[in-house]
């Protein structure tokens, strides 16, 4: 299946939040819905870098994005950030679950759980059931999960999760990007009877800060590389925008996209369900 991205969609009275939207794809995301219309909610840690991509937007669009401040390292900072989302009353048409990084060396957060892991999969696993009630009550919404292609090079390994022994970035980041595919499949799963899809994508390349949590000359190098070779956070942002706002998938659940083409992605039968039973427990959330 092959889906394409339509700028001329009428997104109007659809609220999008988009996490990780201060540089990158989640800000070509957040752009790209702004233009059609849609009520943009960017996620950032930094107030200034959320000033920013306002301005940026509204310059660009005529329109002002709200935007939500909240540290995905901590899971306290995501149940309040859903906490005050639900207490709005605000609805949630689309949830783009775009926020990531990689780490060179190993972290761990203040919750005692690595870096990578925290970040990538188990804050997107939390924000969206913490979520689930107001995207079900905003019917039809849809989810959208940034993975990667990166997930088909690792296997989940059960008994270290975070990665505690003989640490490797890389693994440490295809891990996490199979466990938001098998997260994606699970969750749709679970959805099948109700109007809210779930997808996932790789954007391929693109330029990005993906880079700036780290220090050193390597970091600083890589960063820069990365923003000047790779394309646009606008160009990369296609297949992610048509997943949020293409009429040719509303039906469409558990897909796996890259380069705005459906795939197969790498699962293994049984361990989605494993994954998400283990992730439950740890996180206390489940539906």
């Amino acid at each position: 299946m092959k889906i394409h991205f339509d700028p001329s969609v009428d997104m109007s009275g659809r609220v999008c939040l988009v996490t990780g939207a201060t540089s990158g794809h989640g800000e070509g995301v957040a752009l790209g819905l702004a233009r059609m219309g849609a009520e943009v909610v960017l996620h950032g840690r930094s107030e200034a870098r959320c000033r920013a991509v306002q301005d940026r937007i509204e310059r660009a669009t005529g329109r002002r994005a709200d935007y939500v401040l909240c540290d995905l390292t901590r899971r306290d900072e995501i149940r309040r950030l859903a906490a005050d989302w639900l207490r709005s009353r605000r609805p949630l048409h689309v949830l783009v679950n775009n926020a990531g990084l990689v780490s060179r060396f190993r972290q761990t957060t203040v919750d005692g759980t690595e870096l990578t892991w925290a970040v990538n999969y188990q804050a997107q696993y939390l924000l969206t059931l913490l979520l689930l009630e107001r995207l079900s009550s905003s019917c039809p919404a849809r989810v959208v999960n940034v993975s990667s292609d990166m997930h088909r090079f690792y296997r989940i390994d059960f008994d270290d999760l975070d990665v505690s022994r003989r640490y490797d970035f890389m693994k440490a980041y295809g891990r996490s990007k199979l466990a938001i595919v098998y997260f994606t499949v699970e969750l749709a799963r679970r959805l099948s009877a109700s109007r809210v899809t779930v997808n996932a994508l790789d954007p391929g390349p693109v330029a990005s800060r993906i880079a700036d949590r780290e220090s050193g000359l390597v970091a600083r190098v890589a960063s820069r590389l990365i923003a000047s070779t790779f394309p646009t956070p606008e160009r990369a942002a296609k297949t992610a925008l048509a997943l949020a706002s293409s009429p040719l998938v509303e039906r469409v659940t558990g897909g796996y996209f890259r380069f705005s083409r459906q795939r197969h992605p790498a699962v293994r039968e049984g361990e989605a369900e494993r994954l998400w039973n283990l992730t439950a427990a740890t996180l206390g959330v489940d539906c």
